[in-house]
């Protein structure tokens, strides 16, 4: 009998059977991944001396359990930083120009008006609509909101626009005004009601930063890492690490499951694998994509199902271009953001070997450019010559790049990025109500509680634990 099953092979899926096996090494695991790679969205391609990322570069570091799976790995020693000669160069496209962000900039939110007050990005009638924040009464407390109207609200229209979106939709490709605030940024509606303002709440958590600055980031702890880290040879390093710690019979790769049942001669599940086989598990943990998800459960429970399938996703493609600096000028900086208004399926350009050093070889540069909005057209249905012509042609008006590349990566990533759309936390709270009629079944991943690469690890943990404690209790 398989004792534990983990269906789902990406970064939750994994950091769940390191943590199985580190507190009980001699627990029978099983993980199955439907692809013939492990890791997910951590993709690492490594050609003519080029590190190319097929998806995250990086993740935060004050988010514990992303340096904290490093530190318990062996790997820690290469984490490291961005590149600080080009942090002061990252800009907004506005209207075909580029604008530098402004300085003070607190996740998305400038605090900074003396900064604010210097950068063209913000006309002055928006900086003296963001000042009169400190001023305005906080909203009685009655249920969720989106971000777009949280932001607007206290910050006006024009900050949201310009610079809280753009920057929102490089984590979630999402849309705003369809975002909830308490599913995404719920410490920025917190900072509100105890300070009455956000500038003020913000203010005051810079000043504490063993208090509310960690409440400001996301629930995140202090670290003395850098605010985003990499790892040297690419995010696919995390993956191998993990897998080289888990015995080999641990992982089934290329082996999909089609559905799921209780078992009806003991107490666990009975798991349909797609080329007819079945095991048996005592306990269950699924880490697949909510619309996955949905299929697996939907003979075990029709309703948690649905609430699995109510849950969006947007799709989204990278394009990865290597460039000669003997022939092309490199840009200055990390890159820029496109916010939706411009109606771009470009979500944002940057350049890796200037945000990470050892990205390319001497001598060249590598850019990336980011497709796909939620709400918009499902670039991953566009040809590699489409998307490639849509990156150049990007890079062409906003970097007057016409060179033709060394060499180039796509990346597809169909409905990859799920969407907490307002009301997402009742969604969470049904999902649990109705866990808790199918003991020993766990859920973990990017659909829940977050969609960073720290967020799916400790989501991974989690279920982990509790299934551990599962077992325990089963063997009293």
């Amino acid at each position: 009998m398989t004792r534990l099953a983990i269906i789902g092979g990406g970064v939750s899926g994994l950091a769940a059977a390191y943590r199985l096996h580190k507190l009980d090494p001699a627990l029978e695991i099983t993980l199955f991944e439907r692809d013939a790679r492990l890791g997910g969205k951590l993709l690492t391609e490594q050609v003519d001396d080029f590190i190319i990322e097929g998806a995250p570069d990086s993740f935060l570091a004050r988010k514990p359990r992303g340096v904290g799976l490093c530190e318990e790995l062996g790997i820690a020693h290469q984490l490291y930083g961005r590149d600080p000669h080009h942090a002061d160069k990252t800009f907004v496209k506005w209207e075909g120009a580029l604008y530098p962000l402004p300085a003070g900039l607190s996740g998305m939110i400038p605090t900074d008006l003396d900064a604010l007050a210097n950068n063209p990005l913000i006309s002055p009638a928006g900086r003296e609509r963001l000042a009169a924040e400190v001023d305005l009464p906080p909203a009685p407390a009655n249920g969720d909101e989106s971000l777009a109207s949280f932001v607007t609200r206290r910050l006006g229209r024009e900050v949201y626009e310009k610079l809280v979106e753009p920057l929102m939709s490089g984590i979630y490709a999402g849309d705003g005004d369809l975002l909830s605030l308490a599913a995404t940024f719920p410490q920025l509606r917190q900072l509100e009601l105890k300070h009455g303002s956000l500038l003020k709440g913000l203010t005051a958590a810079s000043a504490q930063p063993t208090n509310e600055t960690a409440t400001a980031a996301s629930q995140s702890s202090p670290s003395t890492y850098p605010p985003f880290v990499s790892l040297r040879g690419g995010m696919g390093t995390l993956v191998d690490a993990i897998v080289a710690q888990l015995p080999a019979n641990t992982l089934r790769t290329g082996v999909g499951v089609t559905a799921i049942q209780r078992d009806s001669t003991a107490s666990g599940y009975l798991i349909t694998l797609d080329h007819g086989e079945q095991v048996v598990a005592d306990v269950l943990i699924i880490t697949t994509p909510a619309f996955v998800t949905a299929r697996l459960l939907d003979t075990l429970d029709a309703e948690l199902a649905a609430i699995h399938a109510a849950i969006p996703y947007a799709s989204s493609a990278i394009v990865s271009m290597a460039y000669d600096r003997a022939t092309t000028v490199a840009p200055a900086g990390y890159g820029y953001v496109i916010p939706r208004s411009a109606n771009s399926d470009v979500l944002a350009c940057t350049c890796s070997s200037n945000k990470w050093t050892g990205r390319a070889p001497d001598g060249t540069f590598l850019l990336r450019v980011y497709l796909g909005r939620y709400g918009q057209r499902d670039v991953t249905q566009w040809s590699d010559a489409e998307l490639l012509a849509l990156a150049r042609q990007e890079v062409l008006e906003t970097l007057d790049i016409a060179a033709e590349p060394l060499l180039t990566r796509i990346y597809r990533w169909p409905l990859s990025m799920p969407q907490y759309l307002v009301g997402h936390t009742t969604l969470l709270a049904q999902i649990d109500e109705l866990l808790a009629h199918h003991p020993g079944l766990y859920l973990g991943g990017a659909a829940y509680r977050g969609v960073g690469i720290p967020d799916c690890i400790r989501e991974g943990e989690t279920a982990a634990q509790a299934a551990i404690d599962y077992l325990h209790k089963l063997a009293r």
